[in-house]
């Protein structure tokens, strides 16, 4: 007897457009994946808008530009250049993606969805961004792959939570959109004293530098 797979009620749709918009500003790829695979195996019946990430073609693509991501972003200062290029696609991929899950029977929804949507995954890839950036200045390089491992199985258990509890995950969205603003202010305010440092410490250098001597000169 074929699967059938579970229905999800709106909860449980709020909770996904949340965490793909969340989980986009840092794991796109994963995001698409995975919830494209959940449809493709029966496990959930994806909403409308999003059940073309279920489509052969597309698990294929998404698959390979994840098994991409997952390896530059365990590479230092790889992952910042990633994160750079990838600001201009996680954001609005990450509205589009919100907008998929509830958009299917309002414009005026689906427009709510993609704000919601664009602005979770914005705060969440600056935050990234910040983090890797902050976590660079390291001159080892297990802290950097520490990192990216945990936002590897983070992405899972967001989308996982979304889909079977929708209730806990609210109160971890909430949770981690606090920590981000924290993380934010307090790694911003750390960069830009390790950047005064540096012009500090080149300046420095310049000052001391003896002047060239011309031809001729004893």
């Amino acid at each position: 007897m074929d699967q059938i797979p579970a229905l999800m009620d709106p909860p449980q749709f709020l909770a996904l457009a949340a965490a793909l918009g969340w989980a986009s500003g840092f794991r796109l790829y994963a995001a698409l994946f995975l919830t494209g695979l959940s449809g493709y195996m029966g496990w959930i019946e994806l909403p409308p808008g999003l059940q073309i990430l279920q489509h052969p073609g597309v698990l294929g693509a998404s698959g390979f530009m994840l098994f991409v991501e997952f390896f530059a972003d365990k590479i230092p200062y790889v992952d910042s250049l990633w994160d750079a290029v990838h600001t201009l696609v996680r954001i609005p991929a990450g509205a589009a993606l919100a907008a998929g899950a509830l958009g299917a029977d309002s414009t005026a929804m689906a427009w709510i969805a993609a704000l919601v949507g664009g602005s979770l995954a914005a705060t969440s890839h600056a935050t990234k961004m910040t983090t890797r950036a902050a976590v660079n200045t390291s001159p080892e390089p297990f802290s950097n792959v520490a990192v990216s491992l945990f936002e590897d199985g983070l992405v899972v258990f967001l989308l996982w939570l979304s889909a079977t509890h929708p209730a806990i995950f609210t109160v971890v969205l909430v949770v981690s959109i606090v920590v981000a603003i924290v993380l934010l202010v307090v790694l911003v305010k750390f960069l830009k004293r390790v950047i005064r440092e540096l012009q500090d410490f080149f300046a420095g250098r310049r000052a001391r530098a003896p002047a060239p001597q011309l031809p001729g000169e004893l």
